[in-house]
């Protein structure tokens, strides 16, 4: 037990201080793409400190809509305990693959109830998109985990990642990675999918009444969203390589966490944004495509 608290409090940390960093580096990325020297990769930290130290202005009261932030980031710091990071997951004894499903769309539906809190219609609006995008996006995750699941015969993360680690390749893990990472998109809230907040449509979307620590705590939330699931697309789908050593292994999938993310963001300048009935059209034929990873899977390959 004292060793799954040490790997507990490792995987949030990880999360928690690493999340912003990525988030740096990404903008350095598109402002390099953009021709730009944009800002220190240090940036997201400054950020967050500026925010915290701000004044708590608010557009509506409640307990609900008070403890949202919090809420949003802790059910993301919980995600990070049940997520491997190098590793096996530290707290997966306690949940499998229904379990993440199920706490990942948490921090998606209060996201959602932080902006129908406010009380601001444009918040009302960005809300609406985000529960659209996530009821489209989450089957397209689901599906890609089942096929792991189906192939290691086990709906255990850490199953299916030594699984796939020792069997090598398959056409059908292929391409549910592939469904997965086309998700991501969607799911870490980057172009052309970013049409919860599209800031010249909607001005920040459910976030657009948040400010202070409130939206410092929204922010830190939403990045480290990015890079945990980042972390459960790599772990799953592309565990190689492994060295048993925890240090060297996180050391491995921080590095294919940052290139899968630098290609979400080279997709993110390279894709103007569109529409919420294009993307939901997108991602049902992912969706559908999606399931000929299962009937691989079926077949053995």
């Amino acid at each position: 037990m004292t060793r799954a608290l040490l790997l507990c409090l490792l995987n949030i940390a990880v999360a928690l201080f690493l999340a912003p960093l990525f988030e740096g580096i990404l903008r350095k990325l598109r402002a390099a793409l953009h021709s730009r020297t944009g800002p220190p990769v240090t940036q997201p930290y400054w950020d967050l400190l500026k925010l915290l130290g701000k004044e708590d202005l608010r557009s509506a009261v409640g307990l609900l809509y008070g403890s949202l932030p919090p809420l949003t980031l802790g059910s993301l710091l919980l995600l990070a305990a049940l997520t491997p990071m190098g590793g096996p997951a530290p707290f997966a004894f306690a949940g499998d693959m229904i379990v993440v499903l199920y706490v990942a769309a948490i921090s998606t539906v209060l996201i959602v109830l932080c902006g129908y809190a406010s009380g601001s219609p444009y918040a009302f609006v960005g809300s609406s998109r985000e529960m659209m995008m996530a009821l489209s996006v989450e089957p397209v995750v689901a599906i890609a985990l089942c096929v792991g699941a189906f192939k290691a015969k086990s709906l255990a993360l850490g199953a299916m990642m030594t699984f796939q680690l020792w069997n090598g390749p398959s056409i059908s893990m292929a391409i549910a990675g592939l469904a997965f990472f086309l998700a991501l998109q969607a799911q870490t809230g980057k172009a052309p999918f970013d049409i919860a907040e599209a800031d010249q449509e909607i001005m920040g979307g459910p976030f657009i009444e948040q400010s202070g620590p409130r939206l410092a705590l929204l922010r830190w939330a939403v990045w480290t969203k990015q890079l945990v699931l980042t972390f459960l697309l790599v772990e799953v789908f592309l565990p190689w390589p492994r060295f048993g050593n925890l240090p060297l292994d996180l050391l491995a999938s921080a590095v294919k966490v940052l290139a899968m993310l630098l290609l979400v963001a080279l997709a993110e300048v390279l894709n103007p944004r569109v529409r919420i009935d294009q993307a939901m059209g997108y991602f049902m034929r992912v969706g559908l495509s999606s399931l000929s990873a299962l009937v691989f899977a079926v077949i053995g390959k």
